[in-house]
C-alpha cells in the first residue's frame, strides 16, 4: 500500500479508530443519569451564582458529554411533606442556568429539540424524575411538571411512594399501585418516558406489560454478573428491548462487581447486556455519585442497605471528566459503530422517537 493515498473520509475514519479519545469527541454521547441538581441547588442557595457558568459546562464538556438527563432527587429530609417544594426550587435553578448560560446551554422538550442543540454546540439538558414523591397520588400533576421540561420519569427511588415500591421492598412482591398504572398511561400520553430504574421487581414486570411505548432504565446493570436488587434479570433487559427501549449501565461499584472496581468488569455489564437486549438497547446512565457525596457529609442515609462505601469508585470512572477513558475499553470488545450505539446513538434514537410536547407547553429553549 506504499504510496496509497486515503480520502479524506477513510482518513477520519483511520484516525478515530487508532485514536480513541478522537473518536469519544467525535461522537453523541449521551449521560442517562448525573444528580447535577442537587449540587446545582445547594451552589445557587449558597450564593455561588450560575453552577454550570463556573464548573459544570467545563465538566461536561472535558467528559465528552453532549446530552445529559438531570434527575430531580428528593433527599431523605424533604421526601414527604417538603418534596413538592424541594423539586420545584431544583426545576426553577434549572431554568435559571440554561437562562443564564443561552449559549451554552438547551433544555430539551423533543428530539428535535435536541439535535437543534447539538447543531449550535450547546449541551442538550433532559429533565428527570428518580421517584415520584413530588406528586404523591396526584397522577395530573405529572402534566404540569411536563409543561416544565419533564421528560423522563421513575415512579420510585428505593423507597415505597404512593405509585409503586421501589427496590428497598423487592421482598415485598409489590409492584405498581393503581395510581402507579394510571401514572404510566399519563407518562405515555404526555411523550414522557418511563424509567423503571430502581422499582421493583413486579413493578418492572407491570410497566413492561402496559408499555405501548419505549420503557428504559437509566442506570441500572445486569443482575446475573452483580445480584443486587438494583440491578436487572436477563428477562427484564430483554423485556426492555422488546419496547425499543435502552438500558444505560451504571458505574456505581456496588453495582458492577462484589470486589473488582476495574473498569473491564463494567464492560462486562454492556458486554451482557448487548448480548441479551441486543447492542441496539445498551447505554450509559453513570451515576456519578461520588460529586454529591464530596460535598454532602457521607452519614446522610441516601444509600441505606445498599452499599457500605458511598465513596467507593470504578478505577478511573469517577468523575465524568473521566469518562473518556471508557472509550478505549469499548474499542477492546465492539466496533466503531456500536461504540457509537454505545456512548449515545442508542439513547439518542429513543429520544427522538417517544420525547414530546403536550398542548400549550412553551417553545423549547435551543
Amino acid at each position: 500500500m506504499h504510496g496509497y493515498k486515503f480520502t479524506d473520509p477513510v482518513r477520519a475514519y483511520i484516525q478515530r479508530v487508532t485514536d480513541p479519545a478522537l473518536l469519544h469527541r467525535d461522537a453523541v454521547v449521551v449521560d442517562a443519569h448525573h444528580d447535577i441538581l442537587l449540587l446545582v441547588t445547594r451552589a445557587r442557595e449558597a450564593g455561588a451564582g450560575s453552577a454550570f457558568g463556573s464548573r459544570w459546562t467545563r465538566e461536561l464538556r472535558e467528559g465528552g458529554v453532549n446530552v445529559q438527563v438531570l434527575p430531580v432527587f428528593i433527599e431523605d429530609e424533604y421526601a414527604e411533606e417538603g418534596a413538592l417544594r424541594a423539586a420545584l426550587k431544583m426545576v426553577e435553578h434549572l431554568h435559571r442556568e440554561v437562562e443564564e448560560n443561552p449559549d451554552d446551554l438547551a433544555l430539551c422538550l423533543t428530539g428535535a429539540d435536541i439535535d437543534a442543540a447539538l447543531a449550535a454546540g450547546k449541551l442538550a439538558l433532559l429533565l428527570s424524575f428518580e421517584g415520584c414523591e413530588p406528586i404523591g397520588r396526584d397522577v395530573e400533576l405529572l402534566a404540569t411538571f411536563a409543561r416544565l421540561g419533564l421528560r423522563l420519569c421513575a415512579l420510585t427511588w428505593n423507597r415505597r411512594t404512593a405509585l409503586a415500591d421501589g427496590s428497598d421492598h423487592d421482598a415485598t412482591g409489590a409492584g405498581l399501585t393503581r395510581e402507579g398504572r394510571a401514572a404510566i398511561a399519563e407518562l405515555e400520553r404526555l411523550g414522557v418516558l418511563v424509567d423503571v430504574t430502581h422499582l421493583s421487581h413486579a413493578g418492572v414486570a407491570e410497566v413492561l406489560e402496559m408499555a405501548t411505548k419505549p420503557v428504559i432504565a437509566s442506570h441500572s446493570n445486569a443482575r446475573v454478573l452483580c445480584d443486587t436488587a438494583r440491578n436487572l434479570s436477563d428477562e427484564e433487559l430483554r423485556g426492555i428491548a422488546t419496547t425499543g427501549g435502552v438500558i444505560g449501565v451504571n458505574f456505581f461499584p456496588g453495582f458492577v462487581h462484589p470486589t473488582d472496581r476495574s473498569p473491564e468488569r463494567l464492560v462486562d455489564h454492556i458486554e451482557h447486556i448487548a448480548s441479551v437486549a441486543g447492542v441496539d438497547h445498551v447505554g450509559l446512565g453513570p451515576d456519578f455519585i461520588k460529586d454529591y457525596f464530596d460535598e454532602v457529609p457521607p452519614h446522610r442515609p441516601i444509600l441505606t442497605g445498599q452499599v457500605d462505601d458511598v465513596n467507593a469508585t470504578l478505577d478511573g470512572l469517577a468523575y465524568v471528566t473521566e469518562l473518556p477513558s471508557l472509550t478505549p475499553q469499548l474499542l477492546a470488545r465492539f466496533s466503531e459503530e456500536d461504540v457509537r450505539k454505545i456512548l449515545g446513538d442508542n439513547f439518542l434514537r429513543v429520544f427522538r422517537q417517544t420525547l414530546g410536547r403536550t398542548a400549550g407547553e412553551p417553545a423549547a429553549v435551543v
